[in-house]
């Protein structure tokens, strides 16, 4: 089996529109996240919001015209060199498209349907189209002008690193040479709102695997990559997938589904739980789900691995989540700074003495050497759960 590599990377998020502005957010501990009650029916809640401008959509028709393609757009166009090689290398037929999303663009379609549903009438602007799941991958194809297989992924929390995983397939069967793989999230009423039903968000910055943990902070971002056979930018291990199906919304207690998927990450990358240089952990600050995962992690790699959940610097971005996050493993390890830096978790330091011990990086630790191999887990509804291992070319 080829290896497969990450070649170039596109994010936008909380913590920034760039590759640069992400490291320095995550490497100067900044708060990127920010109070609205913009989302919420109540009261006030810290979100993942992005603040800066975003692209006037190039397409023509009204449908692409969404909050969430504008972000695809910007995500985009730091890609679309390496893109446009490829079309000329391949062919655009050879190039496909896998989007993990959530939301699609329904943040636009919500005010039209709150107008429906007092005024019993459709608004003329309301567009089906603008909401489908496969929306945002049909519009990169078309942005890009690409017609490989084109699709979506929605798994909920896990759907960015499962569009990853899906488009390492499709260059394996012969499907395509080089695939535009991510996820792509904006904020809502409907997450939000979701989540808020299930008591499951903060109104303060989260605060993962403490005692004190309230709940997660809902973010927006998009993160996309260029995956292709060429040895450039970062190596993509190791894959490991599970399903434990335990309960719609809740993880398996004892973290089974998600120690398989870490096992079968390490397994793909031939690669031992001693030689993960840093975890990116799910950590959503969630009681069930940082629960889960303290076990599942001690588990596999006992309580030295270094780890943190970056979540409360982008926010948890959803569908968009393993792709950002993979975003991150892809800065650290395809970076030029001589510095060793790995990003610190951000809690108020109050252990929940019920959950394994693990060793959260923090601004005390000593980073003797720039990570070669990072793990980063995301876990979804429905116990959707996937581990991807990335490496640094050497």
């Amino acid at each position: 089996m080829d290896k497969m590599y990450l070649n170039q990377l596109g994010i936008v998020c909380s913590a920034g529109s760039t590759k640069q502005q992400v490291i320095d957010s995550l490497k100067t501990n900044k708060l990127c996240l920010s109070k609205s009650q913009q989302y919420s029916r109540s009261k006030e809640l810290m979100l993942g919001l992005y603040h800066g401008e975003l692209p006037d959509i190039t397409l023509e028709q009204p449908h692409w015209h969404t909050r969430n393609n504008q972000f695809a757009q910007l995500a985009a166009l730091q890609i679309a060199e390496q893109v446009e090689q490829a079309k000329l290398e391949f062919g655009s037929h050879r190039v496909g498209v896998i989007i993990g999303t959530s939301t699609s663009g329904i943040s636009d379609n919500e005010p039209l349907i709150k107008q429906w549903a007092l005024d019993n009438e459709m608004p003329d602007e309301y567009n089906y189209q603008a909401q489908e799941m496969a929306a945002t991958a049909d519009f990169i194809a078309n942005y890009f002008a690409v017609s490989g297989p084109v699709f979506a992924i929605s798994t909920a929390c896990s759907s960015g690193a499962k569009a990853l995983a899906s488009a390492q397939r499709l260059i394996e069967l012969g499907l395509c040479d080089v695939a535009i793989a991510g996820g792509v999230d904006t904020m809502c009423q409907l997450t939000v709102q979701g989540f808020s039903a299930l008591e499951a968000v903060s109104e303060e910055q989260c605060n993962p695997f403490s005692k004190n943990r309230k709940g997660i902070n809902i973010g927006e971002g998009a993160a996309l990559f260029v995956l292709s056979k060429k040895a450039q930018g970062v190596a993509l291990e190791g894959v490991g997938e599970s399903s434990d199906a335990h309960h719609i919304s809740a993880p398996e207690p004892n973290g089974r589904g998600a120690i398989a998927c870490m096992e079968q990450a390490l397994k793909s990358a031939k690669l031992s739980a001693g030689q993960i240089d840093y975890i990116n952990l799910h950590g959503t600050a969630t009681a069930l789900n940082d629960q889960m995962e303290s076990i599942a992690v001690n588990q596999v790699f006992g309580g030295s691995t270094l780890c943190s959940s970056t979540k409360s610097t982008t926010g948890h971005t959803l569908g968009a989540a393993g792709a950002v996050e993979a975003g991150i493993a892809w800065l650290l390890l395809n970076t030029e700074d001589s510095s060793a830096w790995l990003p610190v978790h951000h809690w108020d330091e109050v252990k929940d003495e019920t959950l394994p011990a693990l060793n959260f990086v923090s601004n005390q630790h000593k980073i003797e050497r720039a990570p070669r191999y990072i793990l980063s887990n995301s876990f979804a509804f429905g116990g959707n759960n996937i581990s991807l291992v990335l490496g640094k070319i050497i």
